[in-house]
């Protein structure tokens, strides 16, 4: 069967899934294979808990005639997504970025589908798995998908590309994230630019952020560009007008008081306005559509618990975001300010060096109480308060309790879970 009749087969069973767990009734099962498990083992159970198909790659287990069998499961699914993807009429936006992708493409698909049918990356399914599912998502009204990209070495963003063939593209910023994997900040630059590289090459749309030096030498000279700017006048105007703690935001004249806490999100808004403004979705809807989102997951929430005001930012960590909630946390209004952070992962031979800048940066805000929780921060050399692990910290505070109401921040990677730390205040 070649891709043109799977797609057939798809227009009829426009549903696929990759976990016999959450089988839907008529989808198509795509039996991929990882490092510990064979989809291919369970082809047979898909279709029995409703699957319509299940796409295998192993002819041992070929035991059903609803079973589909191909040279390779997982780019059978990659195809797949890019034929289906160019059947349907929908513009696809690809988003990548060391830092603030989730909430970016979060905030674009808010102001677009203000004015247009979207679809957009769920939760964080952005890697060469997550892609294709996105691309399938796609329906035939779709009119516009905004596809998140993740990468975390060389050469993934260019791939991924090539699977969604984006015709616009935004790049959010260049940080300090998965060093290990693209061997440095060069690397990581170099990495990211894979997504500029792709539309520049096929002469696509480009959205950049004009104050991001990196973004204006990779782009100046290019026409199809439309970007934003705190000052350069040959962009469209945002204002960052403060965020203490939430961004509030000046665009022709409208003021935007958004749910955000943190400068750092200031840029994440102004992509989304951009965007807006290129789709020509009116100035009141991209306004109602950013003061009406509110963060989730762990990223950047505010919560209040027991008399503390809690910034709970424990989806992720590198060194450039952990720099930037630090700063933020020292804007804030209050006195009494303490902050939880864990360690940061992916960093490779340059973790040691990173965490204790990070260390220093802590001790030198004049907090409170910094707590810095993991491997690496106990092993950094400070006069703050060190725990090897979570288990550490929760003991420590069953002693010692936070007492009067606080400002607390709460930051590190997503495998420290730091969130758990709602449960020991």
């Amino acid at each position: 069967m070649d891709i043109a009749q799977l797609h057939q087969l798809f227009l009829a069973h426009p549903k696929v899934s990759t976990d016999t767990r959450k089988i839907t009734k008529n989808c198509i099962f795509f039996a991929l294979k990882g490092d510990n498990f064979n989809g291919n083992t369970y082809a047979l159970e898909a279709i029995e808990k409703g699957a319509s198909y299940s796409v295998i790659d192993q002819a041992e287990f070929n035991s059903s005639d609803n079973h589909i069998l191909v040279d390779n499961v997982l780019s059978t699914l990659q195809q797949l997504s890019t034929y289906h993807r160019n059947h349907c009429k929908a513009k696809v936006i690809g988003l990548t970025g060391s830092n603030g992708k989730t909430t970016t493409k979060e905030l674009i698909n808010e102001v677009l589908s203000k004015k247009y049918k979207t679809i957009a990356t769920q939760g964080n399914l952005n890697n060469h798995i997550g892609v294709p599912l996105t691309l399938l998502s796609i329906k035939e009204d779709t009119e516009i998908a905004i596809v998140e990209m993740g990468a975390n070495h060389q050469k993934e963003i260019a791939f991924l590309c090539s699977i969604a063939q984006p015709d616009f593209g935004y790049i959010t910023n260049f940080g300090k994230a998965h060093l290990e994997g693209f061997g440095g900040v060069e690397g990581v630059i170099k990495g990211k630019s894979e997504l500029y590289n792709y539309l520049l090459a096929n002469k696509k749309s480009v959205f950049l952020n004009a104050d991001d030096p990196v973004q204006l030498k990779k782009l100046g000279g290019y026409i199809k560009k439309f970007g934003f700017s705190t000052h350069n006048p040959q962009y469209y105007q945002i204002e960052f007008v403060g965020a203490n703690p939430y961004v509030e935001i000046k665009v022709e004249d409208n003021i935007i008081n958004s749910q955000l806490v943190g400068s750092y999100n200031f840029t994440n808004c102004a992509a989304a306005i951009v965007m807006g403004k290129y789709f020509n979705v009116p100035i009141m809807d991209i306004k109602s559509a950013i003061e009406g989102y509110l963060p989730k997951n762990n990223r950047s929430q505010i919560i209040k618990k027991n008399g503390h005001h809690i910034i709970l930012d424990a989806y992720n960590a590198n060194p450039t975001s952990m720099k930037a909630a630090l700063e933020n946390f020292k804007t804030m209004n209050g006195a009494k300010k303490i902050a939880f952070l864990g360690d940061m992962f992916e960093l490779g031979n340059t973790a040691s060096i990173e965490h204790q800048n990070i260390a220093d940066l802590a001790d030198q805000m004049g907090f409170t109480n910094v707590f810095l929780i993991g491997e690496n921060f106990n092993a950094v050399s400070t006069s703050l308060k060190t725990f090897k692990s979570f288990e550490a910290i929760a003991d420590y505070l069953k002693d010692h309790p936070l007492g009067e109401k606080s400002n607390l921040l709460i930051k590190g990677s997503r495998g420290m879970a730091l969130e758990r730390l709602l449960d020991h205040l």
